[in-house]
């Protein structure tokens, strides 16, 4: 279970693992054993949580291992769809996923986007679905290569965040990430330099202050996702803007994944 009053404190900070289309259900068994022994002999992880968000066909044995080693990572699922049952062949609703004992569910990642042509207001109707569920959902914003090279990336971003924060329940607000994953950056081995990073984290922030109103509350955590390795990592999170992570390809392999996760001081 998350801790909502500590988790959203600017000293404390997120690391999510997102596999995408990696480790069978066998394999997660075997990563999410060693993710849990590493973490183990790294000692208690007091400002920080982490999170691991399997394939859907893996999740029911990740959560398995989890409870049974009684670990506190986070399971974590990488989309859902917003309708709780029905004539959706090939969806999982974020209502099963609730069932599994699912923190986190990942929507709008730029692969979502790209390769299955998601909006902004399909995100938005998943984001409010994960909330009915009791669960937060991390939100996933980020411009091209032809926005940042052209300059008009502040704007992309600001309109992606202020599209969804503007329509969103005050029960999104009150527990909402966001990720800035620059699509120029995911699987590249790119990564955005400390000053992008922060810019565009301070980017988010500033946009969702303007969006809900300076008067409103509202809990915010940015996380930073693109190339995140164990070279970059400790720099990222030097800035108290940086949040957290949502790692990709180092996520996959429990040593990598853990040295990121320690990069926190």
């Amino acid at each position: 279970m998350i801790d909502k009053e500590q988790f959203f404190l600017p000293s404390h900070r997120l690391i999510a693992g997102n596999w995408k289309m990696n480790h069978n259900h066998l394999e997660a068994i075997q990563v999410t054993r060693k993710i849990c022994l590493r973490l183990l002999e790294k000692g208690e992880l007091s400002n920080r949580s982490v999170s691991i968000h399997p394939s859907f066909i893996a999740l029911r044995s990740v959560q398995t291992v989890l409870e049974s080693e009684g670990s506190s990572v986070l399971l974590g699922a990488q989309n859902c769809f917003y309708e709780p049952q029905g004539a959706f062949t090939g969806e999982v609703s974020a209502t099963m996923l609730s069932k599994l004992n699912v923190s986190l569910v990942i929507v709008g990642h730029s692969e979502r986007r790209t390769l299955f042509g998601e909006d902004d207001q399909l995100v938005l109707l998943k984001a409010k679905s994960v909330v009915a569920n009791n669960m937060i959902p991390i939100i996933c914003v980020g411009e091209s290569s032809q926005e940042r090279n052209d300059g008009s990336y502040k704007e992309f971003v600001t309109k992606q965040v202020i599209s969804i924060v503007e329509a969103a329940p005050k029960e999104l607000l009150s527990n909402l990430i966001i990720a800035y994953e620059p699509i120029w950056a995911i699987g590249t081995g790119i990564s955005a330099s400390l000053d992008q990073a922060v810019e565009a984290c301070e980017l988010i922030k500033e946009a969702t202050t303007r969006a809900v109103g300076a008067t409103k509350e509202f809990n915010l955590k940015v996380l930073y996702g693109g190339s995140v390795n164990t070279n970059n990592a400790t720099d990222l999170l030097s800035h108290e803007s940086v949040g957290g992570f949502l790692v990709g390809g180092a996520s996959l392999d429990p040593d990598s994944f853990v040295e990121i996760v320690s990069s926190v001081r």
